[in-house]
């Protein structure tokens, strides 16, 4: 009869996805305490209510961007969790960042929704978020660089590269926010860079892969 393998203290993957789930948990709850109450005279009518509300529309937005954003980082994060079969201390540590990041987004949330078009607060945001999916994408390599992953590496280097993308679209729009006031519109297109510039990067890597393997024959083993 064989005994149960048990992972080295400090690596069990259900403690690892437990924790993270509970600091996402909190960070997007806190997306919805940064938001700005009415007051007993913005409550005396309907009229002073319906004012207050459409003048913190803004606040609105960026919530509702920030949240849609972290929840679809949760999701790829719990599919990924859901096929790691170990965990190695490389990945375990690289959840340090990417949480802090994930913590730290209700406050530029707070500020783009104070002043979404300021360059300043659009590159706060937007580095931040680019912090997020870098540290998502770092996660990814490392977990099939290691092989903790059950099932087709192929497939989850794909997953990578839709992220790196992501990370790509984030930094894009940290510049053109200097240029452009409303560069934030493309948060909402991050899916599109996913979908177009995942296979694109693919293909790089691909290309890339081929190159190196013709030059092992040549070099020798």
């Amino acid at each position: 009869m064989t005994e149960d393998v048990r992972p080295e203290p400090g690596l069990s993957p259900e403690r690892l996805a437990f924790f993270t789930d509970a600091i996402f948990a909190i960070a997007m709850t806190l997306l919805a305490v940064e938001l700005e109450r009415p007051d007993e005279e913005e409550l005396a009518s309907a009229a002073a209510l319906g004012r207050f509300l459409v003048d913190q529309r803004s606040d609105y937005l960026a919530f509702a961007l920030a949240f849609v954003l972290l929840w679809s980082v949760w999701r790829r994060h719990h599919q990924l969790m859901d096929r790691i079969r170990v965990l190695s201390r490389t990945f375990a540590l690289w959840h340090a960042p990417f949480l802090l990041l994930v913590a730290f987004l209700p406050f530029p949330t707070a500020v783009i929704g104070s002043a979404i078009t300021n360059p300043m607060a659009q590159t706060l945001f937007a580095g931040t978020m680019a912090g997020i999916i870098f540290c998502e994408v770092a996660l990814k390599e490392v977990s099939a660089d290691a092989g903790l992953v059950i099932g087709d590496l192929a497939e989850a280097r794909r997953h990578a590269n839709g992220s790196w993308a992501v990370g790509f679209w984030f930094v894009l729009s940290l510049g053109l926010a200097w240029v452009f006031p409303y560069a934030y519109v493309l948060w909402f297109l991050a899916p599109l860079a996913a979908s177009h510039g995942g296979p694109l990067i693919s293909r790089l890597r691909a290309s890339h892969g081929d190159e190196n393997d013709e030059e092992v024959p040549r070099t020798g083993r």
